[in-house]
């Protein structure tokens, strides 16, 4: 372990995991509501969109809570055929609203069954000797595809470990809703994954970031860079890896090296 890079990491997650990184984010947009089931939807939402520039993300976030009356939940479990029409022509890079008709259909076929999106990440037994989130991401993915007639392009925006993907957007997700502290920014609202399994999402900044400290050596950005990260930062905290994620990615985006 390098006590020093330790050392400098631990300040930086301590001057970026504040609240005060919410606001230009997009985790801000699940912020926005209390209710547990809102926060998954919001944040699922949030993520999925997670690509462009920070500001676009979470106004185009912003349009789509309000098409659902700002009530994604209530608005999932009770509309009518006639609401949907509220959804017609959301639109953020290549996800369309014959992508969000289908992630609605999802959402509520799912909590028809279940009061988390947890259990979504859940559906099949965990197998030793396997990182937990590999197994709960892969399931994740069948379990998303399982309705009759999906649409086969929205098959692209959800990614797994078994496409070689890194993941970077789900792996977000989770550090949402699964690492715990007091800084106020993550969830921490589910509890059956754990914050040592989660894998470290690996975005462009993280990415240029880990491999100026040697913490990367892949040559390509895949599911293995993403392990291969975290697996580094699990020498410097093995029960919360993830939270380096805070000091690489504040680091790439202020440029402070």
């Amino acid at each position: 372990m390098d006590l020093s890079l330790k050392e400098f990491l631990d300040k930086k997650v301590e001057a970026f995991n504040t609240p005060d990184f919410i606001p230009a984010d997009p985790i801000s947009i699940p912020h926005r509501f209390t209710l547990k089931q809102d926060i998954e939807i919001m944040g699922f939402f949030a993520s999925i969109l997670a690509w462009g520039q920070r500001k676009t993300i979470i106004n185009k976030c912003v349009e789509l809570g309000e098409r659902m009356d700002n009530a994604p939940f209530d608005f999932i479990i009770n509309h009518q055929d006639e609401d949907l029409k509220q959804l017609l022509g959301f639109k953020h890079r290549t996800f369309n609203d014959t992508d969000l008709l289908y992630f609605v259909s999802f959402f509520k076929q799912h909590y028809q069954r279940y009061s988390s999106l947890e259990d979504a990440f859940l559906q099949e037994p965990f197998v030793a000797g396997v990182n937990r989130v590999e197994q709960a991401l892969n399931s994740f993915r069948s379990y998303f595809f399982s309705l009759p007639d999906y649409p086969t392009r929205t098959r692209k925006h959800i990614s797994s470990p078994l496409q070689k993907s890194s993941c970077k957007r789900l792996n977000m997700f989770l550090r949402w809703m699964v690492r715990k502290d007091n800084a106020g920014v993550d969830f921490g609202i589910w509890n059956r994954l754990r914050p040592s399994d989660l894998i470290c999402p690996c975005d462009v900044h993280v990415e240029r970031v880990a491999r100026k400290f040697n913490l990367i050596q892949s040559d390509r950005v895949n599911w293995k860079t993403a392990v291969e990260l975290t697996e580094n930062l699990r020498e410097l905290d093995p029960l919360d890896p993830v939270k380096y994620d805070f000091a690489l990615f504040g680091i790439g985006v202020v440029g402070e090296m």
